[in-house]
């Protein structure tokens, strides 16, 4: 249960861990578009605390916020088709002194709201929206770093680095999942959550198969020997090997590590296979009674993926669900049947309910644990090649 102190806690906490992935950049990397589809960096460091002042301060308590301009400009990212559609807020971004002036005083402020206040606290609504929409920031902001030139980031003691646990290759099986119920969401106010996730939705779904594992970048490898297709985003040529871009090194493709591609490369893969993705529903149905939370690689364990079944399978002998990279579905990203957009931040959804994004479900190693529950709904476009996105086969 959240209270007013321990509300405060974990804002400073997330605001804490920000700041250390901030100092993974080099200074020269402040004003670079990693990302061409996204804003330059120097957006992310002022979004963040002026989301929390627009939202919480000037939405919801219907106050004023502090610096109207740097509210304007900061208020929202990007989501584009092509680059050809890009626009920026602005065409000159402010000094990373002013921007982090900003921050300070934000903070301040919103502290000041939380402590003195009449909000919600056990569940707040706008509370739990700036706070989750922070965590959910900081993986994006990884996914940008990972774009820049290794000697534009360093290592941070926001997380250990990254390591390869796990066992050798492990063996190809699918695992049979009986006909059954599944369910997605959660029943509205039972406690915080973004709107897609609401309200509960009872699907029945028949037997199917799923792999027992991720993709491999072995499995992938094979494939794209058989077939001549592209490598995934993540892989580099070295010498006439194969390497896989990690966030902080260059190294030898770790065959036995989730393969991360783009849902249009999975969906290729798995008709090679005679396959296809998992729908939402299955997934659900894959993992199990319940919402406890297993083990797994996320909450910044590692900065990048390790062996596939390094952590204990689930009741049906399925490994990885959750944590060492986000899982495609082949559902569109779309309203559960009573679908109401959240006060607080009503276009969080609704504006991506277009046919155009696909749910992926899961964690990936840089995912906060708080955002890691069964009824999270993750989403991006088919052919976005930067999330931390692995996948499995069904049948």
């Amino acid at each position: 249960m959240l209270n007013r102190k321990s509300l405060i806690d974990w804002y400073r906490a997330t605001r804490a861990r920000t700041r250390q992935l901030f100092d993974i950049i080099t200074p020269d990397a402040y004003y670079d578009r990693p990302i061409a589809l996204r804003n330059p960096i120097v957006f992310y460091e002022g979004h963040l605390p002026a989301f929390s002042v627009n939202t919480l301060v000037k939405l919801t308590l219907k106050k004023s916020g502090i610096h109207p301009y740097f509210e304007q400009i900061f208020e929202r990212g990007i989501d584009p088709e092509n680059e050809a559609v890009v626009k920026s807020p602005t065409d000159l971004w402010p000094a990373r002194e002013d921007v982090q002036a900003y921050g300070l005083e934000a903070d301040a402020l919103i502290e000041r709201t939380l402590c003195e206040d009449n909000i919600e606290i056990d569940g707040g609504e706008a509370a739990g929206t700036i706070i989750e929409h922070e965590l959910m920031h900081q993986e994006t902001l990884l996914y940008m770093f990972h774009e820049l030139p290794y000697s534009k980031r360093r290592a941070s003691g926001a997380a250990p680095a990254s390591g390869a646990g796990g066992r050798g290759r492990p063996p190809l099986h699918r695992v049979n999942i009986p006909a059954g119920r599944a369910i997605l969401g959660a029943p509205r106010g039972s406690r915080f959550g973004w709107d897609n996730e609401f309200p509960e939705l009872v699907v029945d779904v028949p037997a199917f198969e799923i792999d027992a594992y991720n993709v491999t970048n072995g499995d992938y490898l094979e494939y794209i020997e058989a077939t001549g297709a592209k490598a995934p985003h993540f892989w580099q040529r070295v010498n006439d090997q194969w390497h896989r871009r990690g966030l902080f090194e260059l190294a030898p493709l770790p065959m036995n590590a989730p393969v991360y591609v783009t849902h249009e490369e999975a969906t290729a893969y798995a008709n090679w296979k005679g396959a296809r993705l998992p729908s939402e529903a299955e997934w659900h149905r894959a993992s199990g009674e319940g919402d406890e939370i297993p083990e797994g690689n996320y909450d910044f364990q590692h900065w990048d993926p390790v062996d596939v079944g390094s952590y204990a399978p689930n009741e049906y002998g399925i490994y990885d669900l959750v944590g060492n990279g986000w899982e495609w579905t082949s559902t569109p990203f779309g309203p559960f049947p009573g679908f109401e957009p959240m006060p607080s931040y009503r276009v969080y959804s609704a504006d991506f309910f277009d046919n155009a994004h696909f749910v992926l479900k899961g964690a990936s190693p840089v995912t906060a644990r708080e955002l890691v529950r069964k009824s999270f709904r993750n989403w991006f476009r088919p052919n976005y090649p930067y999330v931390y996105a692995s996948f499995r086969c069904a049948r």
